[in-house]
């Protein structure tokens, strides 16, 4: 009997299997493939380029505010902000100091606080309410009333500026906060309802009808699974409407007196006066920008999630 070589233990007569070599190297990948992935690197550095640029573009004014307001009323007058950049020995924060030294800027500022804030909250729980009842509730005209929901997102808000500013007058509304509060909720409310509606409308039927199963009220359903689920896209809206109503002015203008005018109005009256009080306007506008800008920075993962999935679903 003849045994077999250590090698071809496995190995029957007339089949044999050829081991690969231990010392055997991937083959290189092909030139078009080669290519591929040079472009896809160039097209991917040209793209962070140009974003970069496009950030460099949106916050260079942002820039210019700030300097500007580091610098005296004389230094503005005579050169540009970007002067400073070269010799910042004069930049100080004496204009922020003054700024905030004046009574009437800072209750303009609390002014914009107490309108926004409370303008918010309640688009967002009245929205949040009405999206459910649309898109889960079955009632009697709910189609005709949604619709006519979305068709006042085409009525201009200076349409309705006389006639609301003759009702608030006539309840007592008019020049005061609540009234300019009121006046920015309903005109926020179409565009919320819209959006959460669509939002909870893609929420499966399945996971409805197992809470309702389990003995789940609307209200339970609602508070602990909608909500929760919906989170993205309320606080995408009240990033927005929180954005919309600080950097409003033309509503403001109109229904805020001069103990409730927000800082938009304060600081519009103080353009009269721009060549020679610039050192109060800069850090006046300045502040009012940090806000928005704290709050976009803060919360920019939810503008996409949540108004994609809203608009698509």
């Amino acid at each position: 009997m003849t045994a077999q070589p250590a090698g071809d233990v496995n190995s029957s007569p007339g089949r044999r299997r050829t081991a690969r070599p231990r010392w055997a190297v991937a083959a290189p990948p092909l030139p078009t493939e080669r290519h591929a992935k040079r472009h896809k690197s160039l097209g991917r550095a040209l793209l962070n380029v140009l974003l970069g640029l496009v950030a460099v573009v949106w916050l260079l004014p942002t820039l210019g505010l700030f300097v500007s307001s580091l610098r005296t009323a004389e230094a503005n007058a005579e050169s540009g902000w970007w002067s400073s950049l070269l010799s910042p020995k004069g930049l100080n924060f004496d204009n922020y100091a003054a700024v905030l030294g004046d009574g009437g800027i800072v209750h303009a500022f609390w002014n914009s606080v107490l309108i926004a804030v409370p303008t918010t909250v309640l688009v967002v729980i009245l929205a949040s309410l009405a999206g459910y009842a649309f898109a889960w509730l079955e009632f009697p005209g709910r189609d005709g009333i949604f619709l006519a929901v979305v068709a006042m997102l085409v009525v201009p808000v200076q349409i309705g500026l006389l006639p609301v500013a003759k009702l608030f007058g006539a309840v007592g509304l008019f020049g005061t906060l609540p009234g300019v509060v009121l006046f920015h909720v309903a005109y926020g409310l179409p565009f919320a309802v819209f959006l959460l509606r669509n939002y909870f409308a893609g929420v499966p039927r399945e996971m409805l009808e197992a809470a309702r199963i389990d003995g789940g009220s609307e209200w339970i359903i609602f508070s602990r699974l909608i909500l929760p689920v919906a989170g993205p896209a309320i606080a995408s809206l009240a990033i927005f409407q929180f954005l919309w109503v600080w950097n409003d002015m033309l509503v403001a203008l109109i229904f805020a007196d001069s103990g409730s005018q927000p800082l938009t109005v304060a600081l519009q009256s103080q353009m009269r006066q721009f060549g020679s009080n610039i050192d109060v306007l800069a850090p006046g506008a300045f502040l009012s920008l940090v806000v928005p800008l704290v709050v976009f920075f803060g919360f920019q993962r939810y503008f996409v999630s949540g108004v994609m999935a809203g608009s698509v679903k």
